[in-house]
């Protein structure tokens, strides 16, 4: 049997939209519901951000995250839950006066980004280092909120997973680790392919993964095309992987995955014909030293 491999599926995010993909999970019942045949079809983990239903963006509401943890713990799924803390991290400046923010600006104090982690404790949760342009907003996860969310995030008893979107990232990160304000081992994440961020390529994969910690936890993803690709390439350099319409809407060029479950399969079906194994909810608890 091949090694255990862990595989996220990251289902709905707060950038795609209807428009792009007709099928795209929206509201908490949706999101609910393709979380659970995401663990059907063989991911390990569930990486979920809340929308607004009316308006199909991204929201902080803690009703809405809720009545998606709810929704899959009541089904019965053991897929492990992994909660978004990316919303209220964007400024949009004035094209005018770029010091004022403009509308689609979402920038909230720290501890309002993690309150649905304190009150919810799923297992996992996401930690974003990047500061960066992104769209047509600027990200800002600035040190001092990383260390007031982090610090929310550990008394919870939540794990955090860093999201790293380039080299500086990985920077803080290392110095956060060694601040202890970060918890060792650390679970990593690598985002490869957006725009102005660390590129879709073997070269940077091989290059950030390399410099890990060495006790690192570590899957990445690419965005797009580089989804599967990035797949292959983070399985053979021995991390975990992640795929979802969050990231990726197609199954193969120009055809629409049917949902996030299909996306599942061919992720699970490359691991497996790499000659990997895939790792269990429970054993991916095992493996990430989750209680």
């Amino acid at each position: 049997m091949g090694r255990k491999t862990i595989l996220t599926c990251a289902v709905t995010g707060n950038i795609t939209t209807r428009a792009q993909h007709p099928a795209l999970p929206i509201t908490p019942k949706e999101i609910a519901a393709a979380a659970v045949d995401a663990g059907k079809a063989g991911a390990a983990i569930a990486h979920l951000h809340a929308r607004d239903p009316e308006t199909g963006k991204g929201t902080m509401e803690l009703r809405y995250f809720e009545e998606i943890v709810d929704r899959i713990r009541q089904s019965g799924s053991d897929v492990i839950i992994n909660l978004s803390t990316g919303e209220g991290g964007r400024f949009v400046p004035d094209e005018n006066d770029p010091k004022v923010a403009a509308p689609g600006t979402t920038l909230a104090p720290p501890a309002d980004r993690v309150a649905h982690v304190k009150a919810l404790r799923p297992a996992i949760c996401t930690l974003d280092l990047n500061t960066m342009f992104s769209g047509s907003a600027v990200v800002i996860n600035t040190p001092r909120n990383v260390e007031i969310m982090a610090g929310i995030i550990n008394e919870a008893g939540v794990k955090a997973e860093l999201e790293l979107f380039d080299s500086g990232d990985l920077q803080m990160a290392k110095h956060l680790l060694a601040k202890g304000v970060l918890k060792s081992p650390p679970m990593i994440q690598l985002v490869l392919g957006v725009r102005y961020s660390a590129p879709a390529d073997p070269a940077t994969l091989h290059y950030l993964s390399s410099q890990l910690p060495e006790d690192a936890v570590w899957a990445a993803f690419g965005i797009g095309r580089s989804e599967f690709p990035i797949l292959a390439q983070a399985w053979l350099l021995g991390g975990h992987v992640r795929v979802g319409l969050e990231d990726n809407i197609y199954i193969r060029e120009g055809v629409l995955a049917h949902d996030n479950a299909e996306l599942v399969e061919k992720g699970v079906d490359i691991v497996e014909k790499l000659g990997g194994s895939m790792a269990t909810p429970a054993e991916a608890k095992e493996i990430l030293g989750l209680d």
